[in-house]
Formats: C-alpha cells, sequence, structure tokens
C-alpha cells in the first residue's frame, strides 16, 4: 500500500455542512407527493361525477331533494372510493421507493465518523472495508487489495481490482482491473482503503444514468392509446345524442328543465367512463394476482402489456444467473471432474482444499467462498489437518503476477506450506512447467475458457525455513491443476424460456460479460445450441437499419455498455416489436424504462433499476417472468370480454333513454336509473370478467400482434347485435306494461325488470366466447355469482320496498311480471349461444 505524504484528516464538520447545503444531499430526486386537496381536485374532473352534480342541481332546482340527495351522495362515495384506491397505490409504490443511500464511514476533524449516505458530500474521505457499500463516487487515496463488484453498473460478475494511481486515470468509467476509481452503489469484496469523494447524488455515475432515464418520455401502451381512442369516439357521440335530444325535447314538450335531465340521463348512459375505469380496475387486480406470486406492479398498464410482449430483453448477471460464483469443473493431468453432486474422486480434492488454503478463512470474495462452499460438501482427509493449521503469511496480488499466495504453518512445523492460486498464466509461470505439460495445461484453460467458466490455476510448494522469502517467485511451486468457476444458471431458467419460446416470446440476452461466457450461458439457457452472438464493438459500427435488420436472427448481446442496451431495445422496438427488459442494475436502467415494459429483480436490484421499472420481481426468479406473460394475457382475453360486455349493455341504455322521446312516450330511464345500472355494469366488469380463470390454450399461441386492436371488428359488431337485442325487448316490454296497465311506472319497471335480466344473461354468455353458458356455470368464477346474486337481489328490493319503488318512479308489478319480464331480456341472447356452438373459431379472434 502506497505510504500518504500526511495522514487525511477529511472535512471539518462546518465544511461538510456548507457544501451539503449548496450541493444538496447525496441521493437521487423523487417525484413531489400530491395532497389530498388536489387528489380531490383530480376526482372531481371526471365526467360522471360532474354529469351527477349537474343532475343534482336540477333536482333541487326542481324541488325534488330526495332524488337530489341521492346522487350528491353517490358522489361522495365515488369520491371516498377513488382516495381510498389511490392511498393504497401511493403506499405501495413509496415501498417500493426506498432510495436511502447505505450509511456511510467517514473521516471529519481527523476521526472517523458513521454517518448517513445521504450526508456524505464532495471532498469527504470516505473509510472502505470489506463488505461496505460504496455511497458515493471516489478516488482511492490508500488501498490495500481492494478488489470491488462493479457488476451493478458494468454488469461483469467478476470482481475488478483498484490500486492507488500516481497519475491521473485518463478513463474514469466503471469496469476494467488497476483503476482508482470507486463508484456509488457498488461493493467492497476485499482489502480496505480510504477514498476522496469526487461526485455525490446526480453527479455520481447511477445519478447521470438517472439524467439519462428523464430524458426518456414513458411510453403509453398500445391498449392504453385504443381505449383513449374509443373513449373519445363515444364521447364525441354522446354529447352530440344528448344536445339533441335536449332541443328535440324542449321543442316538442317545451320543458327545457327536464329537458336537461333527460340530456344528462343520456349523457351519463353514453359516458364510457367505464373503459378506461374498468382498464384501470384490470391492471389494478392483475397487479394484486401478480403480487401473491411475488411480483410487484409499479406501473399498472404494464401487468397487461407484459402478455402481449414479443421479445423479452433479459440481463445476464442477477437475472439469468444466480450472481454468485460456484466451482463448476476440476482439472489435473490424472483427473477431471464436473462438479453436479456426483462423488468427487479423491485425486481432485486436492485441488480444492489448496484453493482453500489459497484464500481467506472467512472470505467475502465470492470465488472464495465457493472454495469454501465446495470443500465442506465434498470434505477430504485433509479438511481436520488443515483446520489446525495457523497463518503465516499472505502473499498478494499484484498487477505484475496475478495470484495469491498463503503460507500455513501445522504443529510443532519449524517451515511452512505454501497454497498458491491465480490467473493461469501466472500458475504456469510459478510453477516452470514443462513443454509438455504446458500445452496440456493450456488446452485445458481453452476449454474451459470457451465453455464461458472463469479459470483458475492452484499450485502448492513448500519452505523448510522459520524465516519466509518475501516473493511468490522465490518458492518452487508444483502445479496441482485448474479449477474452472461459473456464475451458475438460475434452476427455473431453462424451463422459463423453453414456455417463452411455445408462447412466441423471443428471449434475448444482453450482458456486460464476454462473449464466451455470454453463449455459454445461453446454450444452458436454451437460447440455441450455437446461438449468434454481437459484441458491444461490433454493435457501435452498425447503423440503426443495419442493427435493426441483425437484431431479428440475434439472441445474445456481449460487452454491452449501458448506451448499447438502450439503442438495442429501441432497435427492437422500432422493428414492430413490444418489448420487455429484464435486469437489476444501474447499467439496465435506461433500457428498462425505453422498453414498453421494465422488469427489475427485487431482491438484488438497485433502487434506480426498481425506479425505473414497470413491475419488479421480489424473489429474483427470471421464471416468475412467464406466471407473469400467462396474467398478462389472461387479462387481455378478459378485457375483451369485458369491453363486448360494455359496449352490448350501453346500447339498450342509449335506446331506452334516446327513442322514448323521438317515439312521444314517456322517459324511460332517469339519472337515478342510470346510476343503478352503472353499479351493475363497473362490478361485472371488474369483478367478473377479471376472475375469468386462464384459458387453456394462453400459453400456447404467439402474442398478438402490435398494432391489433382491442376492439376488432368481430367484437363490435356482435358486441352491438348482443345490445340491440336486448334494446328491442326492453322496449316491447315498456310499450307492453304501459299498454296493459295504462301506467307509465309500471311500464317503466317491466322494462327495467328486462334490461336487468338481459344484464345478466350479458355476463354469463360473454364470460366466454367458445363455452357454452352451461360450460360457464360450472366454471369455478364466484365473483360473477356474487355479482349476478347481488343485482338480482337488489333489483327485489328496488320494485317491492314502496319508498324506493318511488324514488325510482316504479310502479307495483306482480311477481309473475318481474320474473316474465328478466326471462325475456335473457332470450334475446339465445341467438349468440346458437352463434358460438356453429361459428366459435369466427367469434373468437384474439
Amino acid at each position: 500500500m502506497p505510504t500518504p505524504v500526511s495522514t487525511p484528516r477529511g472535512l471539518t464538520a462546518a465544511e461538510a455542512r456548507d457544501r451539503l447545503g449548496v450541493e444538496g444531499a447525496n441521493e437521487l430526486s423523487r417525484d413531489k407527493k400530491r395532497g389530498l386537496f388536489w387528489a380531490v381536485v383530480g376526482v372531481l374532473k371526471e365526467p360522471m361525477l360532474l354529469l351527477l352534480l349537474a343532475a343534482g342541481g336540477i333536482y333541487l332546482i326542481l324541488g325534488d331533494r330526495a332524488e337530489a340527495l341521492t346522487l350528491l351522495a353517490s358522489v361522495l362515495v365515488v369520491i371516498a372510493i377513488t382516495l381510498a384506491q389511490e392511498y393504497k397505490t401511493e403506499r405501495a409504490v413509496a415501498a417500493l421507493r426506498d432510495l436511502s443511500a447505505p450509511r456511510a464511514l467517514v473521516l471529519r476533524d481527523g476521526a472517523r465518523v458513521r454517518i448517513a449516505g445521504r450526508e456524505v458530500v464532495r471532498g469527504d474521505i470516505l473509510v472502505l472495508a470489506e463488505g461496505d457499500r460504496v455511497s458515493a463516487d471516489a478516488r482511492l487515496i490508500e488501498a490495500a487489495h481492494m478488489e470491488l463488484d462493479e457488476s451493478l453498473l458494468t454488469g461483469e460478475s467478476v470482481p475488478v481490482r483498484k490500486l492507488v494511481a500516481e497519475a491521473a486515470s485518463t478513463d474514469p468509467r466503471p469496469g476494467g482491473d488497476d483503476q482508482p476509481f470507486v463508484y456509488a452503489g457498488t461493493l467492497v469484496v476485499k482489502g480496505h482503503g480510504l477514498a476522496e469523494v469526487r461526485a455525490t447524488g446526480e453527479r455520481t455515475e447511477m445519478g447521470r444514468i438517472g439524467v439519462v432515464l428523464a430524458g426518456i418520455e414513458e411510453s403509453r401502451t398500445p391498449l392504453q392509446i385504443q381505449v383513449g381512442r374509443i373513449v373519445r369516439i363515444f364521447a364525441t357521440l354522446g354529447l352530440a345524442a344528448c344536445a339533441l335530444l335536449v332541443v328535440v325535447y324542449g321543442i316538442t314538450r317545451g320543458n327545457w328543465l327536464e329537458g336537461l335531465l333527460a340530456g344528462i340521463a343520456l349523457a351519463m348512459a353514453a359516458m364510457p367512463e367505464e373503459f378506461p375505469v374498468v382498464l384501470t380496475v384490470f391492471m389494478a387486480l392483475g397487479a394484486w394476482r401478480l403480487s401473491k406470486h411475488r411480483v410487484l406492479a409499479r406501473r399498472l398498464p404494464a401487468v397487461e402489456a407484459l402478455g402481449a410482449a414479443s421479445v423479452l430483453c433479459a440481463d445476464k448477471t442477477g437475472t439469468l444467473t444466480e450472481n454468485k460464483m460456484r466451482v463448476a469443473r476440476l482439472w489435473r493431468r490424472d483427473a477431471r471432474h464436473v462438479v453436479d453432486g456426483s462423488d468427487m474422486p479423491e485425486a481432485l480434492r486436492e485441488v480444492v482444499e489448496f484453493g482453500v488454503l489459497a484464500s481467506q478463512r472467512d472470505p467475502f470474495d465470492p470465488m472464495e467462498l465457493a472454495f469454501h462452499q465446495l470443500a465442506r460438501s465434498a470434505p477430504s482427509s485433509m479438511r481436520q489437518v488443515r483446520e489446525e493449521w495457523t497463518f503465516a503469511r499472505h502473499y498478494p496480488l499484484s498487477p505484475a503476477l496475478l495470484s495469491v499466495s498463503y503460507a500455513w504453518r501445522a504443529p510443532g512445523q519449524t517451515g511452512a506450506t505454501i497454497a498458491c492460486k491465480g490467473a493461469p498464466e501466472a500458475v504456469a509461470e510459478l510453477c516452470a512447467l514443462s513443454a509438455e505439460v504446458l500445452a496440456e495445461y493450456r488446452a485445458e484453460v481453452a476449454r474451459m475458457g470457451r465453455d464461458g467458466l472463469r479459470v483458475l490455476g492452484v499450485a502448492r510448494a513448500t519452505c523448510d525455513r522459520h524465516e519466509l522469502p518475501d516473493t511468490q517467485r522465490e518458492f518452487e511451486f508444483e502445479l496441482i491443476g485448474l479449477v474452472g468457476l461459473e456464475d451458475p444458471l438460475r434452476a427455473g431458467v431453462p424451463d422459463a424460456v423453453a414456455e417463452c419460446l411455445q408462447a412466441g416470446v423471443r428471449v434475448v440476452m444482453i450482458t456486460g460479460d464476454a462473449p464466451e461466457t455470454a453463449r455459454a450461458i445461453a446454450r444452458q439457457a436454451g437460447l440455441g445450441a450455437e446461438p449468434t452472438v454481437i459484441t458491444g464493438k461490433e454493435l457501435q459500427s452498425l447503423t440503426d437499419d443495419e442493427l435493426r435488420e441483425r437484431v431479428r436472427h440475434t439472441s445474445v448481446f456481449a460487452r454491452t455498455v449501458p448506451e448499447q442496451k438502450l439503442r438495442l431495445v429501441r432497435a427492437l422496438r422500432a422493428d414492430g416489436n413490444v418489448v420487455a427488459m429484464t435486469g437489476d442494475g444501474v447499467n439496465d436502467a435506461p433500457a428498462l424504462k425505453a422498453a414498453h415494459i421494465g422488469v427489475a429483480m427485487g431482491g438484488r436490484g438497485t433502487d434506480v433499476a426498481r425506479e425505473a421499472a414497470d413491475l419488479v420481481i421480489t424473489d429474483d426468479d427470471f421464471s416468475s417472468i412467464v406466471g407473469a406473460v400467462r396474467l398478462g394475457r389472461r387479462i387481455y382475453d378478459n378485457l375483451r370480454r369485458a369491453m363486448a360486455y360494455i359496449i352490448a349493455v350501453h346500447v339498450p341504455i342509449l335506446g331506452l333513454s334516446l327513442l322514448p322521446v323521438f317515439f312521444g312516450w314517456p322517459l324511460v330511464l332517469f339519472p337515478l336509473h342510470i346510476v343503478f345500472l352503472e353499479l351493475l355494469i363497473d362490478p361485472a366488469c371488474a369483478l367478473a370478467f377479471e376472475a375469468e380463470p386462464t384459458g387453456p390454450g394462453a400459453m400456447r399461441r404467439p402474442p398478438r400482434k402490435a398494432g391489433a386492436s382491442l376492439f376488432s371488428r368481430h367484437l363490435v359488431i356482435v358486441s352491438l347485435i348482443q345490445g340491440l337485442s336486448l334494446m328491442l325487448v326492453s322496449l316491447a316490454a315498456f310499450r307492453l306494461g304501459l299498454d296493459a296497465s295504462g301506467s307509465e311506472d309500471e311500464g317503466r319497471a317491466l322494462a327495467f325488470a328486462t334490461l336487468i335480466g338481459g344484464n345478466v344473461a350479458l355476463i354469463w354468455v360473454n364470460r366466454s366466447w367458445r363455452r357454452s353458458v352451461f360450460s360457464s356455470l360450472f366454471t369455478k368464477n364466484t365473483a360473477s355469482w356474487i355479482v349476478v346474486s347481488g343485482a338480482t337481489l337488489t333489483l327485489f328490493v328496488v320494485m317491492w320496498v314502496p319508498a324506493l319503488a318511488g324514488l325510482f318512479k316504479f310502479g307495483t308489478i306482480s311477481a309473475g311480471w318481474l320474473f316474465g319480464g328478466m326471462a325475456l331480456g335473457a332470450a334475446s341472447l339465445i341467438w349468440f349461444e346458437l352463434l358460438k356452438h356453429f361459428k366459435a373459431d369466427w367469434l373468437d379472434d384474439s
């Protein structure tokens, strides 16, 4: 360790306080929370609530206080429910947005002080030791055998060495050995040192990636765009019909206030607020279902969009792999062994034991941990003897000799046994191998390298003298063997990849690792026997058009940097793909945000990655993504059925609001009836359809096309015909009741019973466009039974409780007329069951 010119004292408390005030805290910025007042204002901007308030005001003017108070009370209920949902959502997001920096040990006024990471300022001296998380970007001023894990910034799973540089470095970016810089968010895995802080907060490497994120606009999902378009169409047609109704009513009947009330009822009937509401509710309930499978949704639209993903970009380190080293292969001249749980040959146990002796007794370095783990699982006769040895001396790794040695003494021994491990070329140099042995040695190193393994040589030496030499080169080392280490593939990844491919979802691996390592992991994951690999250097030379062509046939990208990951995602999007990107490091964050769906690993992942992502996998299990894709497809299928139901159910409501005025009949529906129907429609969409189980073929079909419309021609035509059928029988029921009793209130009651019966039938027949309604009855969906039972029971109460019947302007009808009306509404959809039977393929075009 270089000797410093003077002992650093760090900043004074006053200097640190001043810099904190000027430069700000060492943390990333976050969005401001919306207050209660603005939350209420946002809710009150909803068109349906404004219409309810307007209707309540008109009823007050007309002197109907009961009706007015009922409508105004419904407004308060909606506001309370919406605010409660927003509060729950904000709490969930707050739990995911824990951006607190790690605590830091710094020198202040010459003394060591532990402070919150957010209080670190430029010029502070960080005291770093094995296991510490670096809290800011800094330059080393003292260092002893330091190695850091920078995989969160670079994607490299192997730690990098750090040295104090005498001259200024020309490349202060993360990655590469023997640099004097350490970076916020990285982990010290070996050694200790002091570092002077160069940058904090958004000025760090992590913070610069945050600036890139700020410049990336969050894209609306295709489904959001489609729903927005259909809402605008419905709203425009509804407002035009509303204005026409008010004018016609006022001119033909001379009562403009009642005409305005009828217009409001029509506007409420036509207002397509269910479309965005149902979309939001489906996403929220989908997020809840995902959370039960350890996947958290930070942005709700991504829940459904994941079901449309055609390309899944996965980071290797920590996503496809476990991000921990494991001994995978052992070699010596007379034996070779693949570590797979089978018995290890006795000859190779010596390789493991001397690998342990060439490591710390209580290691933090991932490769040394791998040696200890294997030694515990495959004990040898030497283990008990080794545990009695005492440590004598450590020979650290240096740029000139990439090996490390530990000297040990047995009880009563004068000399020492020396264990060495290191880069294969360094160990070969220390052992002075013959030409024949060296050729075999290099061939095995090359073989392990092609398989993506990190290769270390292991050697031993003895020293008879009590006084040990100063350098490793003075020992006469004997080669023991080679060790191949790997960052192993997660257990469920091959099956998860296979299911994705079966579902038509391409899996593309993007990593900062070497091409050989990337290719080996890709083979293990099931991305092809010899997957095509493009390196970051090759990628840099491609034009955007060339890249768009190459990404269609390439499944592995190696040695990439963050900017290139972002470019790859953009190229895939430009080629018409719906792109999902998984990752856990800071280097993944820009690509996570640019993708249609960003999926971050929650256990090991960085705060920046989680903030940029739409979904967070809390158990870091890549296979969880398959369940999320399956759920996304289920949501989309059920959403189509819900949208079909909404279109169908609004047709008779519009017809019963508009046509009686043109026919010269009494009004059938008033605002209170619309509110009642909305209270049935919303739960039906949000609960009955959302709870429909996943179809058996959901993961055996390709993803829908990127431009596929939720509102397909088939869906709209069938829904309109369903609605027209119910509208005609409801109008007939009103006319029948009016003529039979001479009372518009009894006619209204019969028409309303018919409308509710048809509504219930719409729920049952639209649960599936393949299964018959009788089959759906025996398919588990508790929510649909609750909705249907609740609607039917509420109808009976409203019809037969005099006070409520008067409020709804219903006359008294017999049980026979009530059930007859409901049966008439249900019978209007018999034709659709026949169409399912004979034309199911034409109907189900999803």
